[in-house]
């Protein structure tokens, strides 16, 4: 995907009440809002480089969007999750994603399970069971010491989903889980949103719950994709399948 304008940039001065982050533009302050309610971590540190489109719409309070920061190992984050379901729909409609390449019918937010739950996407084949695809947006690194103390080899590329405890993503991993029992492919399609990151894993350490589900889920057959994107100011792309480990 090409962003629809030219991005903007600016120097990150603070992101705050959720949605709204405040960057230094060539000597001007200026108000972007922030696609991401999340926490963002190791996303919003003041003095780096952030990206931004501009909207045409005079409605809008906030005409700028944050889309991209850089961080000073010169990685770039997509800090807008909207735009994982679309590199997914990319990439469904593409064939890229090689697993989920022959269904024939994609359909996207659908209404599904016993939570009042919509999966992302319900790919339908001829003679297949349906599959539900939920996306989740990962940009958390964390590349920690392994081993003892004396091994200071760092875990690079590690990343993790969630970057907090998330009861939306527990209540996900429990729908999936009851796709598998009703007979049908379930996957979590973990969409590698950071160009550190290499391998991802679910953050044990952060949301014990959602860690357990996971190995839960994963046993009875959902299914656990991770792949990559290239990002730069001009785009972004899913290219390549990276490791999931538990």
């Amino acid at each position: 995907m090409q962003f629809s304008s030219s991005l903007q940039s600016g120097v990150l001065i603070q992101r705050y009440k959720r949605f709204l982050a405040d960057v230094n533009v060539q000597g001007q302050n200026l108000t972007l809002h922030c696609p991401n309610t999340g926490k963002m971590t190791g996303c919003v540190e003041p003095g780096w480089r952030v990206y931004f489109s501009t909207s045409n719409n005079l409605k809008r309070k906030y005409a700028h969007t944050w889309e991209l920061v850089q961080n000073h190992q010169d990685q770039f984050i997509c800090v807008n999750t909207n735009q994982a379901n679309a590199l997914v729909a990319e990439a469904l409609a593409s064939n890229t994603i090689a697993p989920l390449a022959h269904y024939a019918d994609v359909k996207a937010e659908v209404r599904y399970g016993s939570e009042n739950s919509r999966i992302d996407f319900l790919l339908r084949g001829l003679g297949e069971p349906d599959c539900y695809v939920e996306v989740k947006s990962v940009t958390l690194l964390e590349e920690q010491g392994l081993g003892d103390a004396s091994d200071a080899k760092p875990n690079q590329g590690q990343g993790y989903f969630p970057d907090t405890k998330s009861e939306r993503a527990q209540k996900h991993v429990r729908e999936l889980m009851q796709c598998v029992r009703e007979g049908h492919r379930a996957v979590l399609l973990f969409c590698v949103l950071h160009t550190g990151i290499t391998r991802v894993s679910p953050a044990q350490h952060l949301d014990a719950v959602y860690g357990a589900l996971v190995k839960e889920a994963m046993a009875m057959g959902v299914e656990c994709l991770a792949w990559r994107a290239d990002i730069s100011p001009e785009g972004m792309q899913l290219v390549e399948q990276v490791p999931f480990s538990l």
